[in-house]
């Protein structure tokens, strides 16, 4: 099996993050399953971090090109799963109605993988500015009843990625800090929102805060696409195609306006 993994970040100007993220994807996927790192265009963003850009719903659909370009790339290529590897998950319906192999979203897993063990979810955020795009996806995934909300964190991406390189102990007591604020507004499952965060704690062992679980979406996404594959090749399913979010538009016409808008290049 082979998946295709996309980032919303450059990962050649976050060499500590990627290094971290390729071993977290080959702790998670099973045996026979490999992912392929893939990121954004290194010119997309005016500086390495991506959140100064994705706080803004506009720019979050326009970067969206670059996801539905590469999951075009993944199944000409021979992927056997698409797999989105960012919380707000931007065009993540669209994409699937321009392909036939599985895609899926890092938001949506970790929700529907939340769902399983506990009943009310919360999100912990660092892009502050995102928790609205949270919120919408969640009513789209039907799951508003069972959702706590999402609450910034006490720190910011810089202090996370710095943590990478040093000791993450300060981040980790922060979050600690910031997930029982969480718990007492009711949640009895945590996402921790975006990757970088995600990873950070799997590597200082946080895998629960007084007793509420704190999810792992990275493994959450590697798994929902390896179950997909595994679906359609017992079960032969797909997506449907009826219905006007559904519908497959012809690929030549997809490409054709692409290259007209000028989005048709591919990140790294």
């Amino acid at each position: 099996m082979k998946i295709w993994h996309h980032s919303f970040t450059v990962l050649q100007n976050l060499p500590a993050y990627a290094e971290a993220m390729a071993a977290h994807l080959a702790r998670a996927a099973a045996p026979g399953t490999e992912v392929v790192m893939h990121g954004m265009h290194p010119e997309t963003y005016l500086t390495e971090y991506p959140g100064n850009d994705i706080s803004f719903h506009y720019f979050q659909t326009l970067h969206s090109q670059q996801f539905v370009l590469g999951a075009i790339a993944a199944e000409e290529q021979g992927f056997d799963a698409f797999a989105m590897m960012t919380l707000p998950e931007p065009s993540l319906m669209e994409i699937r109605s321009l392909v036939d192999i599985p895609v899926v979203g890092y938001g949506e897993s970790a929700m529907l993988a939340a769902s399983m063990l506990g009943q009310r979810i919360g999100v912990l955020l660092f892009i502050h500015g995102m928790a609205g795009t949270v919120e919408r996806n969640v009513e789209r995934m039907g799951l508003t009843s069972r959702f706590v909300g999402a609450q910034p964190v006490s720190f910011t991406f810089n202090d996370v990625l710095a943590a990478y390189a040093g000791d993450p102990a300060e981040v980790v007591a922060r979050f600690h800090a910031d997930a029982r604020a969480l718990i007492a507004r009711g949640a009895d499952v945590i996402i921790p929102g975006e990757a970088p965060l995600c990873l950070l704690l799997s590597k200082a062992g946080v895998t629960a805060v007084d007793g509420v679980p704190v999810l792992d979406p990275v493994t959450a996404t590697v798994k929902a696409a390896e179950m997909m594959v595994g679906m359609r090749r017992i079960t032969g399913a797909k997506p449907s195609r009826r219905g006007y979010f559904q519908a497959q538009p012809p690929r030549a016409r997809v490409k054709e306006l692409l290259k007209f808008y000028g989005i048709d290049r591919l990140g790294g």
